[in-house]
């Protein structure tokens, strides 16, 4: 009865329209009530603890750090860099998009971020171009969802703490799964691109190239240092946010000097307003994570399923499929608090690698941002790209239906996310 109370509460309290993370807190008053222990002393406690850990302070460095590349002229940089590397191969703008997004996703990590700084620059780029613009903005909102899973990733941070996994290792672990959903593109849009007439970018002379590249280096250097200082254990995930955000101003104003002092208060608060939502529905969630272990929730679950947890690889299908249903109507930070809690004592008891576990459940919930109703990525798009967002949904098919094979794909065959993750951690 307390899963009923748990499901009924949550999902009226978003139908009607409540904000996710007040939702949150009122499923865990419902939950309060119904096991006759209510205390608005659990709701403040558990918020409070919720936001005094460490770890989570790379949030909002990590956003600011997205913020001041994209302010800075680094994001520029990058798709330029692209630019003359793969412009001049049909189709090269497409594989522009999808190579500037992998690189990009291992500065910021935003998905939001990420896809609208593509959009701006390259939609009327591909649209001059020839290439069929729906289609195009689909590519672009697929290469941004690759973000939150090559790192370093914010949704990794969030899912580290709620789950109790180490970061490093989600990181080091999200790497080769993030490349094959760019390789999974690339090969999509290889084949859907040969119905486009299009005009492929002159092959840039040597001189050009290689003033491209230098113009891009300090930017492309912003992921060695991050990724590097990890591995080497020069610095924690958070102290490399740190690191990443001032690296990110350093080269903003000093280097490129695009970034002026005057627009310094509106890209913090920027970062900041992000931050505020993020960290909200983080101490929230931990309201109703608290209380699903007290109401023993996860056993209840365990109970129906229970006849799958002595086959693992059967049990993650499942639980795929029911996350990606998930994703259609929640956000990637809701849905990363909302089932972390109730799904990891079950992967524990089935034995499935938790960091394994991690990387595939942010693969799904980053793929429910491309899918409608909620499709926050597509909005994004739609937005920027000036779309209509029913073409956007159109257009993205092709490319959501390879990425969820390449999820799928790492269902059936794990070792592909752990072999190289051991290695690199």
């Amino acid at each position: 009865m307390t899963l009923v109370v748990f499901i009924v509460s949550l999902l009226g309290a978003m139908a009607i329209g409540v904000p996710v993370a007040f939702s949150l807190m009122f499923c865990g008053v419902m939950l309060m009530w119904y096991m006759g222990m209510f205390n608005t002393q659990i709701i403040a406690q558990n918020m409070i603890a919720g936001a005094d850990t460490f770890t989570l302070l790379a949030i909002p460095f990590f956003i600011l750090a997205g913020e001041l590349m994209n302010a800075g002229g680094l994001s520029r940089r990058i798709i330029d860099f692209a630019i003359v590397c793969v412009g001049h191969i049909r189709g090269g703008l497409g594989i522009v998009a999808i190579m500037a997004a992998v690189i990009m996703a291992s500065i910021s990590g935003s998905a939001a971020a990420d896809t609208a700084a593509l959009a701006a620059i390259l939609i009327p780029m591909m649209a001059k171009a020839g290439y069929n613009v729906p289609r195009s903005a689909g590519l672009i909102a697929a290469g941004g969802v690759i973000a939150p899973v090559i790192p370093p990733s914010m949704a990794f941070i969030v899912f580290g703490v709620a789950a109790n996994v180490s970061i490093t290792q989600l990181f080091m672990a999200g790497i080769v799964p993030g490349l094959l959903m760019g390789i999974s593109l690339v090969v999509t849009w290889l084949i859907v691109v040969r119905k486009d007439k299009v005009e492929a970018l002159p092959r840039a002379p040597a001189k050009e190239r290689l003033r491209a590249t230098g113009r891009a280096l300090w930017a492309l250097g912003m992921p060695v240092i991050i990724l590097g200082g990890i591995k080497m254990g020069v610095v924690t995930p958070t102290e490399a946010a740190v690191v990443a955000a001032a690296y990110a101003l350093f080269v903003g104003m000093v280097i490129y000097r695009e970034l002026k002092p005057a627009e310094l208060p509106h890209v913090i608060l920027q970062a900041a307003k992000t931050t505020a939502v993020i960290m909200f529905l983080v101490c929230a969630a931990l309201v109703s994570s608290w209380l699903i272990t007290a109401a023993n929730i996860p056993a209840e679950i365990t109970g129906f399923i229970e006849p799958l947890i002595d086959r693992p690889m059967l049990l993650m299908f499942v639980i795929m499929l029911v996350v990606l249903v998930v994703g259609t109507a929640l956000d990637l930070t809701p849905t990363i608090l909302i089932l972390t809690p109730v799904l990891m004592p079950i992967i524990k008891q089935a034995g499935i690698d938790p960091v394994y576990f991690g990387v595939l459940f942010i693969m799904n919930t980053c793929i429910g941002l491309l899918t409608p109703p909620v499709g926050v990525v597509l909005n994004v798009v739609s937005g920027v790209g000036r779309v209509p967002l029913g073409k956007v949904t159109i257009g993205v098919w092709p490319f959501l239906v390879a990425q969820v094979l390449v999820l799928f794909l790492l269902v059936l065959f794990p070792d592909i996310v752990l072999v190289p993750a051991r290695w690199l951690y």
